[in-house]
């Protein structure tokens, strides 16, 4: 859950293989207290007025919600976190069974909203994907995005649990190691908290966060991983919900090793789409006159590469599995990462050229649709996972598993089929099989979903749609490539905003036209 890599990262392969190669690392966030004295240029001079919420989240002391206010500064770090931005830190418990026991420092973000106090709704609270994704991070990356939005709320980010400066898990040789050293380091390191960072953790902090922010109702905007938090919290608290969007949503009915199976078939579907375009319009073509063509081709370029990867860039190199990754990440893009991965492939079947494929993506600009901030851990992304999911399942299953996920597609597979191994020796039980996101007598939740996205596949979006119940999940549907469809696709993008704007959603059924219309 980013990264030119996927946001929710149940791309099982990507979580053990390709966070080492890309070897990205989570900075620990400072969060002061203080109080903003000004606010950023072109903003409104009238004076700002604080909101006041009157519901705090039930069974929790006094003194983390009546008697708790958020002391908000300008933030110290990120480095991208310029003028504009300020940061504060929220003290829940960690472990909501014992609210009056030990506290945890939660790392916030705030830009705020430069329309008129009588425009303004309240606070819209994102989450960028992963897990394992810092938001204090993605919010001064990803602004642009929802520039669009500040006239009427003020954006909010967050570290969830595990993650950047809240409670960051250490999986690493020592304690102070950023690394993947397996989960028994894990546990080492930081087994006093791993029980405690699940989804369903972090979604009752949303809701003190809700409070403290000033706010009755939660606005909440999550994308990829983020919508299973988002429709998480919808479960725990429907009577707080107030305008929740869900974009490139997941699936809340299948398992881990379902959602391996799904997705690899998903990303293999967007090759061929690809392959098929490049045969027809793009010269010289690196995968040749079609679908099948290519996959013969990649496999025999995967083969050369696994007897010797070819160089990278920085000192590193691209292998077999790096490969996959590497192309998904592309597909990732929707039709905009088409011609450069022709290129990029061009580059490395006749030059042996590696460097245009690794770092492509983040070039032409990922982060411009679903993908995440370059700041994901893995060691973050694997204990969340490993806390949601409480599929423990022995060899002989995990072989059978893995072999399933291979059998899937003749250019991902391999890469993917590493996944089923991710949590088998993890030290914790996990949750649920499959998230409860149930919200009967919610208000109406707009789930967003791509035809064409290769990372969360489109029919998670009609059963997110419907576990979430009648009259409560809105499906919106795009027929669109890539991951993620807002700000891209013009129809989605207005559509969300009116409803964040105003709360009426679209008509049952409607369908936004796009690149696969």
């Amino acid at each position: 859950m980013n990264d030119a890599h996927p946001i929710r990262s149940r791309r099982p392969g990507l979580l053990v293989g390709a966070l080492i190669i890309a070897g990205v690392v989570l900075t620990a966030i400072g969060a002061i207290g203080g109080h903003l004295q000004h606010d950023a240029p072109g903003r409104s001079t009238e004076p700002r007025r604080e909101f006041t919420a009157n519901n705090p989240p039930a069974d929790l002391p006094t003194a983390l919600t009546t008697g708790q206010h958020l002391h908000w500064s300008r933030c110290t770090s990120p480095p991208t976190a310029g003028t504009g931005y300020d940061c504060a830190t929220m003290k829940p418990p960690l472990d909501y069974q014992k609210p009056d026991g030990k506290t945890i420092d939660v790392a916030l973000i705030r830009r705020k909203a430069t329309g008129p106090n009588a425009r303004r709704i309240g606070s819209l609270v994102l989450n960028f994907g992963g897990p394992g994704v810092s938001g204090v991070i993605g919010l001064p990356e990803l602004l642009n995005q929802y520039k669009p939005l500040l006239d009427r709320y003020d954006l909010v980010s967050f570290d969830p649990r595990g993650v950047g400066a809240t409670i960051p898990v250490r999986c690493g040789k020592t304690a102070d190691d950023t690394g993947y050293d397996g989960a028994d380091a894990c546990a080492e390191h930081s087994g006093a908290l791993l029980p405690y960072i699940g989804t369903s953790h972090t979604a009752r902090d949303l809701d003190l966060m809700r409070y403290l922010l000033g706010d009755e109702r939660l606005y909440y905007f999550g994308v990829s991983y983020g919508t299973e938090l988002g429709a998480v919290y919808a479960h725990l608290y429907p009577s707080h919900v107030g305008r929740l969007v869900l974009e490139a949503s997941v699936d809340p009915t299948e398992n881990l090793d379902e959602e391996q199976v799904s997705q690899v078939k998903a990303v293999q579907a967007a090759f061929d789409r690809f392959a098929a375009h490049c045969a027809a319009r793009i010269r010289h073509c690196p995968t040749g006159d079609g679908p099948e063509e290519a996959a013969r081709r990649m496999a025999r370029l995967a083969d050369r590469l696994e007897k010797k990867p070819a160089p990278a860039g920085g000192g590193g190199s691209l292998d077999a599995r790096a490969l996959a990754y590497a192309v998904s990440d592309y597909l990732d893009l929707g039709t905009d990462g088409w011609s450069p991965l022709a290129k990029a492939l061009t580059a490395l079947i006749d030059h042996n050229d590696g460097r245009p494929l690794s770092k492509g993506a983040d070039d032409i600009g990922s982060a411009d649709r679903a993908a995440t901030p370059r700041d994901s851990s893995r060691a973050a992304r694997t204990a969340i996972t490993c806390a949601d999911s409480s599929l423990r399942p022995g060899f002989e299953h995990l072989d059978r598993d893995g072999a399933r996920v291979k059998a899937a597609s003749p250019v991902f597979g391999a890469a993917w089929s590493t996944g089923v191994y991710l949590c088998y020796d993890w030290p914790f039980d996990g949750e649920r099989a499959t998230p409860q996101v149930n919200a009967d007598d919610a208000a109406p939740v707009l789930v967003v979903g791509g035809t064409g996205d290769p990372t969360t596949p489109y029919p998670g979006a009609r059963h997110m749609a419907r576990a979430l119940g009648d009259g409560v999940g809105v499906l919106l549907t795009a027929e669109e490539e890539g991951h993620g469809t807002y700000p891209q696709n013009r129809c989605v993008t207005e559509t969300v905003d009116q409803y964040l704007r105003t709360g009426r959603t679209p008509a049952p059924g409607t369908v936004c036209r796009g690149s696969m219309s």
